[in-house]
């Protein structure tokens, strides 16, 4: 790792991203920056009628966090100011390849190249993952009304995509650690020695960056 500290949390709907990127940010007194979830217009719909819907969904939550990550860029980035993000960008690959038609991808990956062929990348990745249990517990306790509706096989089929996006980017990307945590054997939200750990874990990656933090 090198520069200031630019790290970002993944994983599947309901493994808690936003949870442990909020107590990393308080921890370390880093910026939060949050994906723009429940503004989405389409999204509710889309989990109603993913093939409705999903072109629009993906589309709308592309150009958002294209701006965001520009907005991060310019007023933190470029200042030495450490960020934590709740989101990788990569994220939307993972989402429109299982969602969309393959015309729409095609088209949709053409955007997503020309938008993201600058955006700052991560200087390390800690990803969530969990059982399919686990996951829908987590929705269920947090009561989106606009997750209801989430069924258990997209979640599942989610998860796999993810596992098989994050090896893909080990190999693309080997400069970049990724940190890999059960959400099954962490409950980092509830257990205080949970997250103490996994601070501790993230020190370690820190200190090995020769970067402050």
């Amino acid at each position: 790792m090198n520069g200031i500290p630019f790290i970002t949390v993944e994983g599947p709907i309901g493994v808690g991203k936003t949870s442990l990127a909020k107590a990393i940010s308080e921890h370390y007194h880093y910026h939060l920056l949050k994906e723009i979830v429940d503004e989405n217009p389409f999204l509710g719909k889309f989990y109603t009628n993913i093939e409705e819907w999903s072109f629009q969904t993906e589309m709308f939550f592309l150009c958002n966090r294209y701006k965001q990550l520009e907005d991060i860029e310019q007023d933190f980035l470029k200042l030495d100011k450490p960020v934590v993000a709740d989101y990788h960008v990569y994220k939307n690959l993972i989402f429109a390849k299982r969602t969309l038609k393959e015309k729409q991808y095609d088209k949709y990956l053409k955007i997503y190249d020309i938008l993201t062929s600058d955006m700052p990348k991560p200087n390390l990745i800690i990803y969530l993952n969990a059982s399919l249990d686990t996951l829908l517990t987590r929705i269920s306790m947090r009561g989106r009304d606009i997750e209801k509706s989430i069924e258990p096989s997209y979640l599942r089929q989610l998860s796999e995509d993810y596992e098989t996006a994050m090896s893909q980017w080990e190999q693309d990307y080997p400069s970049i650690p990724i940190i890999r945590l059960n959400g099954d054997d962490l409950d980092f939200v509830q257990q205080e020695n949970d997250l103490n750990y996994i601070f501790k874990v993230l020190d370690q990656s820190l200190q090995k960056g020769v970067i402050s933090k």
